[in-house]
């Protein structure tokens, strides 16, 4: 199973991500335990005014915004010690310990119980660590984006990995948020700061309380209307539709999924495709950012009108028609973005069976938190040991559209696939006092062998959907030779953490959300992210080619071709 690796040494050096007042509050309160565990013989006044110099440290550190756990334990506890003592500090008198033996010890666990939490804080004081929200709402558009950008010039944790040249950034974007400010050019503000956001490639970040669906005035207005279709790219090239919603404009003109669009509202529709730039959230991968292209080359503001050119499948002639975009409240970008229901949240994330071809097969569908019924591991051991039991040829492990969650569980179920401990991540946060990224020495994540494991074949299925911790057991087996990954695309390239987000608030109430930290494997390199080129993420063993024979397997008959691809791959 997994094990995060805690120390001594690593619980002092945590010291380092405690803010002064968090600081302060530990040596005083650590100060005072000690003393009465093991009293002193000569009495000194200013010994019972510390808990309440504790205490005012406990103020100034709530009064500076700081709300973490991390913070809410320390302040907890100074205040504990603080009401524990208050008597001597209102009634002076000479020290004495407690004659009775029975007593002494008594004190001395209450004392020692009473450091417990503060041992707890500190060695976790890395993952709860306090990390500003920068408040620039109210400033201008431009003075607010100089801000963000001098921040995350320090602070973003891959910046050096995607070779992000900050004061390039300022100089392109910072003219046209001064243009925006200057006609009040609320549309050209948003559209600027979202390309600003998605110029970095990176999955993790996000406008929080952007609901693009939902009352977003610019995303509707650009890409409110759709046609009644979806598309994908195939790997020539070619730009095939996927779906048809019925009753549409698309439908009547005569359009079926796997037609080829020719030519797009003046363009071939390999140059519509590639012009494409909207999107719901950031796209790390160029395989993310075409996923997203086959969505929205097909949406428009509502009522405009674009000339088609397309050849539906195995016909020769071309059609040519005029498509009107109508509102269909997002329909098509509803029904082909994954994502999970509240059924899924509620049922265990762990799924299997025993597949007609007689391999073992789980669904993992995220590593979130869940307090319903069995543990992820429970059920996953007990289907591996059904599986062992019937003598299943080999084990399919389904990631497909796995968003992620927790590292811990996804470390875990990967315990059940080695015979030997492995490596799962190192973790590297901004260390504000010192201006660098810093390890933090008590999140070190090592996989360790479960008591069952499945030592069979195993094939991973994996696609761009497959993000931040979904990537995590793709990594840690990648390269071990009972396993092969198997995929159309990369994972999502997105494996950074979000411990404690950098938060920024801006003009107009935006709320922005950054990961706060770096995932490092064995050699201290930062993995699973995308590079400035836009590759990352796990790369399949078994690349599955999207050609016209694969995509009329699984579009057009609804085929499941990566896992015909795992199976193959098992049986050679």
């Amino acid at each position: 199973m997994e094990e995060t690796e805690m120390s001594v040494i690593g619980t002092i050096d945590s010291v380092k991500w405690l803010t002064v007042w968090e600081l302060m509050m530990c040596i005083i309160n650590l100060f005072v335990l000690a003393v009465y565990a093991v009293p002193i013989k000569k009495y000194y006044r200013w010994f019972d005014f510390l808990p309440s110099v504790g205490v005012l440290a406990a103020i100034a550190s709530a009064l500076s915004g700081d709300m973490t756990l991390l913070a809410l334990i320390i302040e907890s506890l100074t205040l504990l010690v603080f009401l524990c003592t208050i008597r001597r500090l209102l009634k002076p008198k000479v020290w004495t310990a407690p004659k009775r033996t029975a007593f002494r010890i008594v004190r001395s666990v209450i004392c020692v119980c009473g450091a417990a939490p503060m041992v707890f804080a500190l060695a976790n004081a890395g993952v709860m660590r306090y990390n500003p929200v920068s408040d620039f709402s109210g400033m201008s558009y431009s003075k607010a984006f100089v801000a963000m950008n001098e921040r995350l010039s320090r602070e973003y944790p891959f910046g050096e990995w995607k070779s992000i040249d900050w004061n390039e950034r300022r100089s392109r974007y910072e003219p046209i948020f001064k243009q925006a400010e200057n006609n009040k050019d609320f549309d050209l503000y948003y559209k600027t700061l979202r390309e600003y956001l998605f110029s970095l490639r990176d999955g993790h970040i996000k406008i929080v309380n952007d609901n693009v669906y939902d009352g977003n005035k610019v995303f509707k207005k650009e890409v409110g209307g759709g046609f009644g279709l979806s598309t994908v790219q195939l790997d020539n090239g070619k730009v095939l539709i996927s779906l048809v919603l019925e009753n549409s404009p698309a439908a009547k003109s005569g359009m079926k999924p796997g037609a080829e669009i020719i030519a797009w509202d003046g363009k071939t529709g390999k140059e519509a495709f590639d012009q494409t730039i909207w999107s719901e959230s950031g796209m790390a991968t160029d395989e993310v950012k075409r996923l997203n292209q086959g969505r929205f080359i097909v949406r428009a503001p509502i009522g405009k009108e674009v000339q088609v050119e397309f050849r539906n499948w195995g016909e020769s002639e071309l059609t040519r028609t005029k498509l009107t975009a109508y509102d269909d409240q997002f329909e098509t970008l509803k029904k082909t973005k994954i994502k999970l229901t509240q059924a899924d949240l509620e049922a265990s994330p762990i799924e299997g069976r025993i597949l007609d071809s007689g391999y073992g097969y789980v669904k993992i569908k995220h590593f979130l938190p869940n307090s319903n019924g069995t543990s992820p591991e429970e059920s996953l051991a007990d289907l591996l040991n059904m599986f062992q039991d019937r003598h299943v040829k080999g084990l399919i492990i389904d990631l497909r559209n796995n968003p992620g969650g927790d590292d811990q569980l996804a470390a875990n179920l990967a315990g059940f696939f080695v015979k030997e401990t492995k490596h799962y991540e190192y973790v590297s946060y901004y260390n504000r006092y010192t201006g660098k990224f810093e390890l933090n020495r008590n999140e070190v994540l090592k996989v360790k062998p479960a008591k069952f494991h499945f030592d069979g074949k195993v094939a991973i299925l994996i696609n761009s959907r497959t993000g931040s911790s979904g990537e995590g057991i793709p990594l840690v087996l990648k390269g071990a030779p009972h396993v092969k990954i198997v995929g159309f695309t990369s994972t999502a390239g997105s494996f950074g953490l979000v411990s404690s987000p950098i938060e920024i608030k801006m003009p107009k109430d935006y709320v922005i959300q950054f990961p706060d930290g770096r995932s490092l494997n064995q050699d201290m390199k930062v993995q699973g992210d995308a590079d400035n080129t836009g590759v990352g993420g796990v790369v399949p063993d078994i690349k599955i080619p999207l050609n016209e024979e694969t995509f009329k397997a699984s579009v057009m008959k609804g085929q499941d071709v990566e896992l015909k691809y795992a199976i193959e791959a098992m049986g050679k």
